[in-house]
């Protein structure tokens, strides 16, 4: 099934200028065409349509550490929603690192940094559908935007025929995305399928 995402702004590659009312066809889990909505839009896909910044997934260099280290309370803990560094029991790592997947997927996280070595985390990162790349197990928050450029920690351009990992910010421009961070996700699409929407 073919699904058109359009966005106010599209970056495909954080190197290239921005598509004004840009749009990404998407086919499956591939990306099938990238460019204007004009000249996307009569397809017969189904449109959703974003106010935001569409840009490809990022990459999170924090990834050991956040799901291996750090602690990510559960809401009813009333303990908040950013990581702790503190202990957590074994039995408890597994759901830990299901809710830091998630929260790092609203924040248009497509790929953390690994390696992971606990094999209930390994078991996470692998049904939650990220990309585990090779990294260096620093310490780190859940933005990865955070004192950074939109280039320097995107997972890989969107490309024709490559995958869908994309995530849509409410932002207008790159500048105002790395003003305000990686937080204001309105949606992240991995391999073509809405893994998150914000509420």
């Amino acid at each position: 099934m073919l699904t058109l995402h359009r966005a106010i702004a599209l970056v495909a590659d954080p190197t290239a200028p921005s598509i004004p009312d840009g749009a990404v066809l998407v086919d499956g889990a591939v990306v099938a065409a990238i460019g204007p909505y004009a000249a996307l839009a009569d397809r017969g896909a189904r449109v959703r349509e974003w106010d935001g910044l569409l840009t490809p997934g990022l990459l999170n260099p924090y990834g050991q550490w956040l799901l291996e280290s750090a602690y990510h309370p559960d809401p009813r803990e009333e303990l908040g929603t950013e990581p702790l560094s503190t202990a957590v029991p074994e039995e408890r790592r597994g759901g830990s690192a299901r809710l830091g997947l998630q929260r790092l997927l609203g924040h248009g996280v497509t790929a953390v940094a690994g390696p992971f070595t606990l094999p209930a985390v390994r078991t996470a990162v692998t049904r939650s559908g990220l990309t585990a790349v090779p990294g260096t197990g620093a310490a780190g928050g859940l933005d990865p935007l955070a004192g950074a450029t939109l280039a320097s920690v995107v997972h890989r351009p969107l490309t024709v025929g490559g995958p869908a990992d994309f995530a849509v910010f409410a932002a207008t421009s790159v500048a105002e995305l790395e003003r305000t961070g990686a937080g204001r996700c309105l949606a992240t699409v991995l391999g073509g399928r809405l893994l998150y929407r914000r509420r």
